[in-house]
Order: C-alpha cells, then structure tokens, then sequence
C-alpha cells in the first residue's frame, strides 16, 4: 500500500496499524467534525515486528497514527511492550503523535453503559454480568458495580485487585488475539486445550454463569473464543461492531448488542483512531487533552450504538416471597408430611419451620409481555404460617423477609414483591422497603383493583343483578375491612360503580375518614359505615371480605341475599369451604387471579397453569415495566397507583383469570347451577312474603 505524504491543505492522514488480523483493512476519505481525513487500517496479525515496522513506515507520511490491539496482544503474549515503545520507533516522536485507546476506551465504555441506564432506567441495576477476557478496562467494571454486584470475571483481574491468588493463563489469552474467522475453525480440542490448567476454576465458573447472565462483556475475539451461550435475554457489551458480527451474534439471540464505539462510517473503526484524528487537528507540539477529545466528540455527534438484532426487547427479573397459609401445606411435603401424620406433631413441625432459612420454591419462566418484553423470576418461600407470624414480634418476620431480599439480590431481581402475610405484619412492607438491597412492593394495588375485576366480570355472568352498558352496577355493595389497605381501595372503587356502598370495620373513626374522603371525590354512590355487616348483608349485591381475621368469622353467609357475589381477597380465607357449602345459590370467588401473558412456567402454587395471584402480577407488572421503585408499601393504597397498576397490566398483556372458589375454577355449568339456585331461592323468598 503506498503512502504518499499528506499535505497540509489535503485531508490529514491517520493510519491505524493494528495487532489484529487484515481482514478489516481500508483506505477511505472521509469528513468528520469539520475536518477532512484519510482513514488507512492495516492488520498485522499478531506479528509485533510487522506492527513496529508499519508505524516507522508510515510515520514519514502520517499526520498521526493509532496503534490498536495492543491489550489483547499483551494478553495472547505476542507483545510484551506497552505503547510508549512505538512512540520510541526509530525517533518517531518527534515526527507524528503516535495513540491508542487509553482515553477513548475508557470514555466509550462508561458513557455506553451510562446511556443504557438512563435510557431503560433500571436495567443494569443487580443485573448478572460476566466478564470475558482481560480487556474490559477497570473503569467500565467501576462503574457497573455502581449498579450491580453479581459481576463473575473470566480471567481473574489484578488491575482489579480481587481476591485469591488465581493468576492470568497466558495459554488462555492466547486465543484472543487471532483473528476471529481464525478461531471459529479452531479444532475443538485446540480450544479445550486453551482453557487448562491454570486458569480451569474461574474459567468453568464463567462458562457456568454465563448460562444465567443478563450482561456478558468482552471484545469480539474473546467473546467468539469464550463460545458464547444462547443470548436471549442477554445483552453483550463489546466494541467494533460489524454486520457480519452483529449478524452472528443475532443468530445467538442477543437481545440487545450495545458497540461502546461510535461508528460514523460505512466500515468500522476503533477508539485509537479517534484519538488520532483529533491529534492530526491540533498545533504541532501540543498535548492530547481530554477537553479537545470532549470538543470532538460532540461536534462529530459521536455516541455508542445500541443494536436490537432481534427487534426491541427487554428482559426483567423479579423475586417473590410466599409463605405456608397453614399446617395442610407440610401435608403435601416431604418428609414434612410423614412427620404430620404422628400424633401431636403438627404444632411441632409448625414451630419449627417457621425458623428454617428462606429457600427458593420456584424459577418462574415464559413470561412474555404484549410489548415483546420478557420477565423471569424466583418464588421464595419464608416457613412462618401465620398463625407464627402473628405469635412472633414483627421483627421476627422482618429478618427472614431481608434474608429473602439478600438471595433475591444475588439472583438478579430488581424487584421484589410480598405474598399473603408477609405483606401484614408490622408495617405492611414499609421497614423491609427501607432496609432491603431491592426495590419491594406488596402488591396490595393490583390486589385491590384485581378484586373488583373478577367481582364485576361474575355479576355479569350471573346476570341478576343490574348492569347497565357503562358498566354500573344499580345495586349496593358491602366491603368488609374497608379501614385495610385492600379494603379502603376496594371501597373507592365500588363508590364509582354501584348506587350503594356500605364500609364495615371495627374501627370506626377510620371508617368515617374514609368516608368524608370518599364523599370529597364526589362519587356517585351513597356511603354508610358499621361496625358489623349484620345490619344490611341482606340487602348486598356484592360483598368483598379484605380483612385481616386470619380465619376468624367475619360474616353470616346464611344471612346473605340469594344470588349474592362475594369476593374473598383476604389471605387465609375469611369463608372456609365449609361456609360457602352452606349457600350453593351464592357465588363466593377467590379475587386476585391474574392469567399471565405468554407461557409462564412455575412450580405448582395452588392455582390453574399460568394463572397467579393478583399481588405476584403486580410485581411481574413492575418488572415488565422496568418500574423498579417500591410502589405499593404500608397501609395506605394510593388511589392512583390501583387505577395506574390496572392499566399497566393491561398493556402487558395480563387477563382475568378463570375464576376460581374454594375448590377450585368456576365452569360455565357452575354459574349456571348458581343462578338457577339464586332465582329459585328468591322465588321461594317472595312466594313466602305474599301468603303472609
């Protein structure tokens, strides 16, 4: 290739003379930042003599030169120097700035992560990362630990200052430095051969995490050397991204491939060119200062690339914590179950559970948005039934709710949520929130809002009481616990939609706050409080139970108006099967079942595949949504927060489930059965009231 020399009124020269392969090479003149240039590659595969050699050579022509590759080459072992040594070239010098990357890569690879964050708000937050090869530079591995600590490194980092006493296998990073077609025609046992002895453990421990990471980094040599897993899911940090590379890792399934190198040019170049070109611009003599490079890059509107190969997607993780509702659990477990049949051990086995450390029950897969986003998750489950819960001081539960908080971080969840009792003791969520290392939120406001839903669509299908087009319901409604935070929320938004509402609760002066608010939001309804629902549970179209009773009896259902529906959202259930056997011509639902989008894939939780309680959908919700915030916590549910948490269910994609009693979905024949018992049971009423 010749090398005529550059004038000064011409474009500048800037020839990048690289340890990688010539596969990339070019001679281009381009425009940037308001300067002409010449762009000349030429790759010496490895060959550190040939690299010295172009740089004195070019040096008599160029208006600067970068020299790249040369970490990698450091690594593989076929360069020992550093890039001070080609400054030294025969004099070279004195002639032509002679860079590399030691000020863009880093600048690249911080603000290429820094842009994702601010762009997807949460997404490296406790992401698991994985760290291929050794040129990943200490900064950007800084700055992910501001959000992450789940961080496994391939090769272990002394520039890192890590600990134990594993060493770099020189035989390891040896591979990193071939070309990268070279490598993938690499012999199997070749590149076995590559990953022993020294560097086995951390190697093996990468591989293993790999699998399982939400974030792999490395430059595209070692990542090819590495052998990449299935990316869905996964983001892949790397730099100098081609079509023929974003096309293989496409084929992978990566969902998101971020090049920390701006890429301005229809062929690609590295950071060290960068820092050229803005060299080749300044006054002969001068210092490469890093407000001249900070000047550049914004007058060429450089940023790094975000690449969706597969088309836009995000993948979100979430914990959840349940928790036995009472001793028939342990039943079904073993060998918890054998010890439950001897005589006088059911209290034992009880007690003890509840001090057993939290465990994950469940991997919770298949969760696909409507939006194409995706979302994975763990169950984890605390011992205490609560009936333990409620014997112990609330800081009892609080430590095994952060210990569950500690595994869900070390997971990856960004969010985490609070099933059934967890979601009651103390200050309902408020001091874990506070405490935890995660986002938490109780789900109480899709619960609340999640009631209403499997209410509403059950008066329909009954078709007894009236409806009108908007959705009305020209009837009264009864909640009872109206002063919880389930409850309160279920109150207002049974004001908006019935003729009648009745607030039950033995607290009263919070029952008559609740209605001077309710009345302050002019609803539609008349609004009328008690301490006890015998007075007009007559008289109801719908009743919800949110009380907090832990199965004490909260309401006569023989007392209830035939054809009634009532929605039982507390958790254990305030009627047992016993109760609602009582009543074929009532309809009692268990609220709060959610159908997932996609297909979901969980460990059996008491309810039809797929189909979750409505407190877990809100975390999924959240996570979907990348809302990593304590969004729901304490007592009180912000009215906005259940309509906004409705709305945000229905843009992913979640349905009302089948709905479901004590035993089990409601079939169509059910209903039916219900409301032939309901209208019979009425006739029967009114046939008794004329004859006297």
């Amino acid at each position: 290739m010749s090398s005529p020399k550059s004038s000064g009124l011409g474009p500048k020269l800037i020839v990048n003379v690289t340890f990688q392969g010539g596969e990339w090479d070019y001679d281009k003149e381009v425009s940037l930042a308001g300067h002409s240039f010449r762009l000349v590659r030429i790759g010496t595969t490895g060959d550190a003599q040939a690299a010295e050699d172009n740089v004195w050579r070019w040096s008599l022509s160029a208006d600067a030169i970068a020299v790249s590759g040369v970490r990698e080459a450091r690594a593989a072992g076929y360069f020992t120097g550093q890039i001070e040594d080609f400054r030294k070239v025969k004099g070279t010098t004195a002639r032509v700035p002679v860079r590399d990357d030691s000020v863009l890569a880093d600048v690249f690879q911080e603000w290429a992560i820094r842009r994702v964050q601010a762009e997807m708000p949460g997404y490296f937050t406790n992401a698991r990362v994985v760290v291929v090869g050794s040129t990943t530079r200490e900064r950007t591995v800084a700055v992910l630990r501001e959000f992450t600590e789940n961080i496994v490194f391939e090769v272990p980092r002394d520039d890192l200052d890590l600990p134990g006493s594993f060493k770099t296998n020189p035989v390891t990073a040896a591979a990193s430095g071939v070309t990268e077609t070279a490598w993938r025609w690499t012999p199997g046992f070749v590149k076995s051969a590559v990953n022993a002895p020294a560097g086995w453990v951390t190697d093996k421990l990468a591989h293993h995490a790999a699998k399982d990471a939400d974030v792999i980094i490395g430059s595209f040599s070692e990542l090819m050397r590495f052998g990449l897993p299935d990316l869905k899911g996964k983001a892949v940090i790397t730099s100098a991204v081609s079509e023929d590379r974003l096309e293989t890792l496409a084929d992978l399934g990566a969902d998101l491939v971020v090049d920390v190198t701006p890429q301005p040019f229809d062929f690609v170049v590295v950071p060290a060119v960068f820092e050229a070109m803005v060299a080749a611009t300044m006054p002969a003599g001068s210092e490469l200062t890093t407000d001249a490079l900070a000047q550049f890059i914004q007058d060429a509107e450089l940023e790094p690339r975000l690449l969706w190969p597969n088309g836009p997607r995000r993948k979100s993780r979430f914990s959840f914590v349940i928790h036995p509702l009472s001793t028939e659990y342990f039943k079904n477990v073993q060998p918890l179950g054998a010890v439950m049949n001897i005589p006088g051990m059911g209290a034992i086995v009880e007690k003890a559970v509840a001090y057993t450390p939290p465990f994950i029950y469940s991997h919770v897969t298949g969760i696909v948005s409507a939006t194409g986003d995706e979302a994975e998750g763990w169950l984890i489950t605390v011992g205490g039934t609560p009936k333990e819960m409620l014997s112990h001081p609330p800081e009892f539960t609080y430590s095994r709710l952060l210990e569950a908080a500690e595994i869900s971080r070390r997971l990856g969840a960004q969010i985490m949520g609070l099933g059934a009792f967890t979601k009651v003791v103390g200050d309902a969520g408020v001091t874990v929130a506070k405490q935890a290392t995660l986002p938490v939120t109780t789900g109480n406001s899709y619960s609340a809002s999640g009631a209403l839903w499997a209410a509403h669509y059950a008066l329909k299908r009954l078709g007894i009481a009236e409806i009108d087009d908007a959705g009305i319901m020209h009837g009264k409604a009864m909640v009872v616990g109206a002063s919880g935070a389930i409850g309160s929320a279920c109150a207002r938004l049974l004001a908006l939609a019935s003729d009648e509402v009745w607030l039950v609760s033995p607290e009263t002066a919070k029952l008559l706050a609740l209605k001077a608010e309710i009345e302050a939001e002019n609803p539609r309804a008349q609004i009328f409080v008690a301490t006890n629902p015998s007075a007009a549970i007559s008289d109801m179209d719908m009743i919800v139970t949110a009380t907090s009773a832990a199965g004490h009896k909260v309401l006569d259902i023989m007392a209830v108006k035939p054809g009634c529906v009532i929605t039982d959202v507390a958790r254990p259930l305030d009627l047992s099967p016993e109760d609602v056997a009582k009543r074929p011509d009532v309809l009692v639902i268990e609220s709060g079942e959610v159908e997932l989008p996609g297909e979901p894939r969980l460990r059996d939780i008491g309810l039809p595949d797929g189909v979750v309680y409505a407190c877990l959908a809100e975390t999924i919700v959240l996570a979907l949504e990348g809302r990593y915030e304590n969004f729901t916590v304490g007592r009180h549910i912000e009215w906005a927060k259940v309509k906004e948490i409705y709305q945000l269910g229905l843009k992913h994609g979640m349905q009302l489930a089948t709905i479901s009693g004590v035993n089990g979905p409601y079939t169509e024949a059910d209903f039916d059965r219900v409301r032939a018992a309901a209208l019979e049971a009425r006739a029967g009423a009114d046939s008794a009231r004329s004859e006297s």
